[in-house]
């Protein structure tokens, strides 16, 4: 066997192993499920205070914030929206749609700029927390003022929380855990797809995530996995004074998965999945938005370590590039092991990216064209560790992070 055909076996043995043993990371069957038939509601519905850490967020807010203040939720519940220093009237806004939509009460406050050793959203967090702990809540709602939220999203959630019969789904709809209760329950929003760019690289982002954070392992009580998705989290607000959230993780750009972590390491349990019915409405029209998107945390989530930079660098190329390489360049020279094992490899990676494609209504047709989307990613993480190394760090809508704390191992 030629050197290229022994590269491509490496790759499909990767495959393999990624197929069979990364926690079936590939699947999109961890979802909420409906409340199973003749399971009845609880008994009484726990206080919730809504949390919307907001800067400049005027163009999607009068898409999102009315979906919040729209819930039909049976308890009682109340929204604050935290103005991180908006410049484009984000506050001004959110109080006129308060008043045009009336439903849930709405709070609006302010906290000024963060103090040093506090990223703006956790700063933001922090206050809004601070105003809404006053009506002593039993759980909190984390949610970006992105994301837009059906009108029985909330309930759900509390009712996954709270169990009996409100586990993740499972293979076929049914309840994985049929016990429920939950410390912190996560949903990955429904990101936009409809541009080309986010037809192309939105889907490989959660497909990404899902290999580096199996929802699976994340579920399993006694597992060591732990993230979360930032756009939709509801946390026991026992548990995240037990954790000591979210001063705890203040410095932490991935502040996802630092909370997961968090909430973990203190014995609370969590549960990840995909969401259906809770979306987000910012677009990204062309790649600059969605490549900033990406470039802004993939180095904090190596550590800012130039050996795991490497390696990122030399895994991706060869489980995601080799196989169309091999393929390509074995037919061409004759080379029908490396042809075979690329071709092989190639369509392992495809049929694991399928699923995603279907969850976002998307061809799998496109499910080849992964590959090129990795490159893209790999170009983004580079990108990443070069602004970091330039002093620009971790930048969002004005602020930067130049030496950010990075997100806590996930295992």
């Amino acid at each position: 066997m030629t050197a290229l055909a022994w590269t491509a076996a490496a790759s499909l043995a990767a495959w393999c192993w990624l197929l069979l043993f990364q926690g079936f990371f590939w699947r999109t069957d961890q979802r909420l499920p409906p409340r199973p038939e003749g399971v009845a509601e609880p008994d009484g519905w726990p206080d919730v205070a809504v949390v919307v850490p907001a800067r400049d967020e005027a163009e999607v807010l009068a898409l999102s914030l009315p979906s919040l203040l729209a819930q039909d939720y049976p308890g009682r519940a109340e929204v604050v929206l935290v103005d991180d220093g908006s410049s484009d009237g984000t506050a001004a806004l959110a109080r006129r749609l308060g008043e045009r939509c009336g439903g849930l009460a709405l709070t609006v406050v302010s906290p000024g700029e963060p103090e040093p050793g506090w990223t703006g959203k956790l700063w933001a967090l922090r206050h809004g927390m601070a105003v809404a702990g006053a009506g002593d809540p039993e759980f909190w709602l984390l949610t970006d003022a992105d994301i837009a939220h059906e009108p029985d999203s909330l309930r759900r959630l509390v009712e996954a929380a709270l169990g009996p019969g409100a586990g993740p789904a499972g293979p076929g709809g049914a309840a994985s855990d049929p016990g429920g209760g939950f410390d912190l329950v996560s949903q990955m929003a429904r990101l936009r797809v409809e541009g080309r760019w986010e037809r192309l690289v939105v889907p490989a982002f959660v497909y990404f995530f899902a290999q580096l954070y199996p929802f699976r392992r994340v579920n399993r009580a006694s597992g060591r996995t732990a993230a979360a998705a930032g756009g939709c989290v509801l946390l026991r607000a026992a548990t995240a004074r037990d954790a000591g959230v979210p001063a705890a993780i203040r410095q932490a750009v991935i502040d996802d998965v630092s909370l997961a972590r968090a909430v973990r390491d203190r014995g609370g349990r969590i549960w990840l999945g995909l969401a259906d019915r809770v979306r987000s409405v910012r677009p990204y029209p062309g790649l600059g938005g969605l490549w900033d998107m990406v470039a802004r945390s993939a180095y904090a989530q190596l550590r800012h370590s130039p050996v795991l930079l490497a390696g990122t660098v030399a895994g991706l190329l060869l489980v995601y590039l080799v196989p169309p390489v091999a393929l390509v360049a074995g037919c061409c020279t004759g080379d029908t092991a490396a042809a075979a094992a690329g071709g092989l490899a190639w369509a392992v990676m495809s049929g694991t990216y399928a699923p995603m494609l279907r969850y976002y209504g998307l061809p799998v047709a496109g499910a080849p064209l992964l590959p090129f989307t990795a490159v893209l990613y790999l170009l983004m993480t580079v990108d990443s560790a070069v602004r970091h190394h330039r002093g620009r760090g971790a930048a969002w809508k004005g602020r930067t992070y130049a030496r950010p704390e990075a997100a806590p191992g996930g295992r």
